[in-house]
């Protein structure tokens, strides 16, 4: 029973909340795994309501093809019926190897990694990271949104730590370019180089880099946006899975959240397994799963092509 009281509502909020009745009907999918002899074999496209420290050491080997993780930051704060309390850089380093070791054997030879994290935590990614996995590169972005501070800078980006198990591993740089404006729209020949022209205003289509400027964190008017305070957008899911996995493959979460991963591997058809121990979260996730049935639509992403923030066609389709 979620006992949280639920806030009157803006006209025009549209985050997803979950009514008695869809709570129970949620319940019945989660795969709770709470004995030692539950079958975690057929878990392919199912949340696991559990601990993932626990449930980790259970999943069959050498499946996955991804590993996404949004672990706690080091840094005090609540989500939901569990919260995480900031400890010294040392025991953060130490927590992390005991979940991300265990990952090791999960993995496909060809599968990537990739580990969320901020400016507290990203060294302790960096050295836990490098003992278990091949760092391929730091990908920064930028969250939009961050207290200001009188006596530091804002705290306005993350970090994403990408990693392969060995060097033959899967990336498609072509199926993550961004679409953006042309600021100096050269001309050859009186033609344009390497940009186009249209109705809407010129555009080129850009390479991806480790610096990404495109995203918005979901927040009360987007129809992706949830009560879970840590909540990634789906674009962002989008862009690691189209980068680093091919259609049916299968990603782990260990630390769902409110589902974006899943959701976001639904959308691109992929298959996904995602852990998360708060019950509410996981009905949640659900919840968005089933939107996700008729609603494939991912903001900034539209007909395979990544769009520079606010520089969408304004006839986008729906």
């Amino acid at each position: 029973m979620d006992n949280r009281k639920e806030k009157i509502r803006a006209p025009r909020n549209r985050t997803i909340n979950i009514n008695g009745q869809e709570s129970e009907d949620y319940r019945k999918r989660l795969f709770r795994a709470e004995e030692e002899d539950d079958d975690l074999q057929e878990c392919r496209n199912k949340i696991i309501c559990g601990d993932a420290f626990e449930i980790l050491k259970r999943l069959p080997g050498k499946k996955f093809d991804l590993l996404f993780a949004d672990p706690p930051y080091n840094l005090t704060k609540n989500f939901g019926e569990n919260s995480f309390r900031q400890t010294s850089p040392d025991d953060y380093e130490t927590w992390l190897d005991s979940w991300l070791a265990d990952t090791v054997r999960l993995l496909k030879p060809t599968a990537s990694v990739y580990v969320c994290g901020d400016w507290r935590s990203s060294s302790a990614i960096q050295r836990v990271g490098t003992k278990y996995y091949t760092l391929r590169n730091r990908i920064t972005w930028e969250r939009e949104k961050g207290r200001g501070a009188n006596k530091n800078w804002k705290n306005s980006s993350e970090d994403l730590w990408f990693f392969t198990v060995t060097d033959d591993y899967f990336f498609d740089a072509a199926a993550v370019k961004i679409k953006r404006k042309v600021i100096a729209p050269y001309t050859e020949n009186g033609e344009p180089k390497d940009w186009e022209k249209s109705a809407n205003g010129n555009f080129r289509l850009t390479s991806p880099s480790n610096l990404w400027t495109d995203l918005t964190v979901p927040f009360w008017s987007m129809p992706e946006n949830t009560a879970h305070p840590t909540q990634k957008p789906e674009k962002l899911l989008a862009k690691i899975i189209l980068a680093s996995t091919r259609e049916n493959d299968l990603i782990l979460d260990p630390f769902l959240g409110s589902g974006t991963t899943a959701v976001a591997a639904k959308k691109l058809n992929r298959d996904y397994i995602g852990i998360e121990r708060d019950e509410n979260y996981c009905l949640l996730a659900e919840k968005r799963l089933d939107l996700a049935e008729t609603d494939k639509m991912i903001q900034g992403f539209s007909d395979g092509i990544f769009w520079e923030r606010n520089s969408r066609n304004k006839n986008r389709k729906k």
